[in-house]
């Protein structure tokens, strides 16, 4: 019998499953040790938040609503008459929370749960009577339902599901699934879903609601239970080995962060920001699918032993549609202090035929040996030490300036980001730290002297944040060099892991403010000089994420500059804009992420028509190839078949000599990154010898 062929009957049996379904399910309810960790959550907020919080009726109806759209982001499962007795909470939530009273909350979870074990055993059903693989209607799938209407009938949503079991099915036929695969990997997956849900506990629900109290407030607060707080210290300790990502949940997909520098995924180079991870595999064996799992379950089967293999199936960020995946394999391992030093290069670059020589430092962090530290060694790893010690290597190779490389440092510790900025700067204020009383803590560097005093470019990109964040803003405001890149991600708040009496609160206590006043907070650093960059600003960065907290700025402190390098900006740009022209690079660059975003912009929907499905697709991915091999025939590189194929290509133009000073062969890289590392050592030099100029005219 055809699913879509017996829509009637399907309605009828919904209904069956929606009286039947919520006798079977264990209606689950708040432990005493959670009513009593919700005061203490809500006492922390109230008195220990960055924030001042007005916990009012609109702090409520935002709580509330973020506790909706927790649930029910997309609004698929729960009917408008579900919610309306529990809708007092948009007034009481706060008060609930202060006086522990969590039953409300817990009921409209197990409301939820009802609908939505019922739905997937409704899927399920229709997979027992057999799909029809006749994918020739007219019809279209809405993709983000965060704004629709709450149903107020269930066939509303039958209808809704009975579309989105058919792009589920064709989804995977776009793959070359045969009918066999599609129906068991759907049915592995719906089942998958269903066994997790019924295995649901009370600590599950508590956290959903925590994760809506917090969230309301700013996106890095939050509640750990007592066994993510278990996890939290064995990811710490480095007992635990991983992959070296960093995910976060992004609707029923998890999505790839940021990528630990030196970890086994940065090493590899299969991952990138925004990916999206569908599926999990070990070395042998089925993959699991992933969709719709919680955050940290997809963890646990992601983390493993040391050098063994696990197996992801990856969604491109720059893909468009969910079919276009990719399986990729990651070695588990450890993060040494070695993976993340500091390292430097040197630059080769001819003008009017004479050559010209750029130093390239990389910080993939900002790190210290806290144990040599603390045992009193002399000679304990640092990053201002490593960086001082490249530097000096730089010096004796005779290096016209210095480039620091931040892309992609998420920060560390800040100490070492003040001591690094003493390199540059003969003492001085480097950041300010403001508490929620409106205290004003100042940093700085306290050593006498630099170690390099000469021309000097910051590169950054958005995932250079905190830590990094506040170097680069040093660096611009004492005009000690120029930034240059892609505005930075934007993290300037202060986080501590509290104790409760069961489990534990991250809290915001404190935010980073740059001796200009400017806070880093939310807008990040601004570059002098502004590159193309495929990282999406509305997918990756503080500003992306609910409910950041705001930018401001506080009284600047007294400092002296060493420079001017906004009197030679316009020059500087002038010069950059006509590389950039002749750049395949960047030419491609500029017009990829114009086209993503264009692309994610027109995709609202997505055609249950097979062969209008695939139109569009190759529609979409025609565009895509034609740029990359746009990029490639500039570059005499061989062109490619397959746009998907750009990922794992290294091919490097043909002719091409390796450099003997770059003997890691950085060819090998991403072209936004090797693209924009080159173009900041151009920069650099403009910026030398426009210096070089200024001082033989004073003279």
């Amino acid at each position: 019998m055809s699913l879509f062929a017996t829509f009637s009957r399907s309605v009828a049996l919904a209904v069956m499953l929606v009286i039947t379904s919520p006798a079977a399910l264990a209606q689950l309810e708040p432990t005493d040790e959670q009513r009593q960790a919700a005061v203490e959550i809500a006492d922390s907020l109230r008195y220990g938040h960055y924030a001042d919080i007005n916990f009012d009726e609109q702090w409520s109806a935002e709580a509330f609503q973020r506790y909706l759209d927790i649930l029910d982001g997309q609004r698929s499962y729960l009917l408008h008459r579900d919610i309306e007795p529990y809708r007092h909470l948009e007034r009481d939530m706060a008060e609930a929370l202060f006086d522990g009273d969590l039953d409300d909350a817990f009921a409209l979870y197990n409301r939820l749960s009802e609908r939505h074990t019922a739905r997937l055993e409704w899927l399920l059903e229709r997979l027992n009577e057999g799909l029809s693989f006749e994918f020739d209607s007219d019809e279209r799938l809405e993709v983000d339902r965060e704004e629709a209407p709450w149903a107020t009938r269930e066939s509303e949503l039958d209808e809704l599901w009975r579309k989105r079991l058919k792009n589920d099915a064709l989804t995977l036929a776009l793959t070359d699934q045969d009918d066999e695969q599609i129906e068991d990997n759907l049915r592995q997956r719906y089942e998958g879903q269903l066994s997790r849900l019924r295995q649901s506990e009370s600590e599950d629900v508590f956290g959903l609601i925590m994760a809506a109290v917090s969230s309301t407030i700013d996106p890095h607060t939050g509640y750990l239970s007592p066994r993510q707080s278990e996890s939290f210290d064995i990811q710490m300790s480095l007992s635990l080995e991983g992959i070296g990502a960093l995910l976060q949940a992004d609707g029923e997909y998890v999505k790839v962060s940021s990528l630990v520098p030196g970890g086994p995924a940065d090493r590899a180079g299969v991952l990138e920001p925004a990916d999206r991870i569908i599926a999990v595999g070990q070395e042998e064996g089925d993959m699991v699918n992933v969709v719709g799992m919680r955050l940290d379950n997809v963890v646990d089967l992601i983390r493993g032993p040391k050098g063994s293999v696990v197996r992801l199936d990856v969604v491109p960020a720059q893909a468009v549609d969910m079919t276009r995946s990719q399986i990729v394999e990651i070695t588990r391992d450890t993060v040494s202090l070695e993976d993340q030093a500091a390292h430097s290069e040197v630059i080769n670059i001819e003008r009017d035929g004479k050559p010209h020589r750029i130093g390239v430092i990389d910080v993939p962090t900002f790190y210290v040996d806290f144990d040599a530290w603390q045992a009193g060694e002399e000679e304990y790893r640092s990053t201002t030490r490593d960086v001082a010690r490249e530097i000096e290597s730089l010096k004796k190779e005779g290096v016209e300036g210095i480039v620091l490389d931040l892309r992609n440092n998420g920060g560390g510790a800040l100490q070492e980001a003040n001591s690094l900025i003493g390199l540059f700067i003969d003492r001085g204020p480097t950041v300010q730290v403001r508490d929620a009383q409106g205290r004003i803590q100042l940093y700085g560097d306290t050593e006498a002297g630099t170690i390099y005093d000469g021309p000097l470019t910051v590169l950054v990109n958005r995932l250079s944040a905190s830590a990094s964040e506040i170097f680069a803003g040093a660096i611009q405001d004492y005009g000690r060099g120029i930034v240059v890149g892609t505005p930075t991600f934007g993290k300037g708040t202060v986080q501590t892991l509290n104790d409760l009496s069961h489990g534990q609160i991250k809290l915001t206590r404190a935010k980073f403010y740059r001796i200009s006043g400017d806070s880093t907070q939310n807008r990040g650093v601004e570059p002098d000089i502004i590159f193309p960059s495929l990282i999406d600003p509305e997918r990756i960065g503080e500003s992306s994420l609910d409910n950041a907290l705001a930018w401001d700025t506080v009284q600047n402190v007294q400092y002296r500059r060493y420079g001017s390098p906004e009197n030679a900006l316009a020059a500087l740009t002038s010069q950059h804009q006509e590389r950039a022209k002749e750049n395949p690079n960047f030419r491609y660059l500029e017009r990829q992420s114009t086209l993503a975003r264009q692309l994610r912009e027109q995709h609202t929907s997505v055609s249950l028509n097979r062969e209008q499905r695939q139109r569009e697709l190759e529609a979409q991915e025609a565009e895509q190839l034609s740029l990359e091999n746009q990029r490639r025939r500039a570059l005499n590189l061989p062109e490619l078949d397959e746009w998907m194929d750009a990922r794992s290509d290294n091919s490097q133009p043909e002719g091409s000599e390796t450099d003997a000073a770059n003997e890691d062969d950085k060819d090998e890289d991403m072209p936004a990154d090797r693209a924009h590392v080159l173009e900041a050592a151009e920069i650099l030099l403009d910026y030398a010898h426009l210096q070089g100029s200024q001082r033989m005219v004073k003279r």
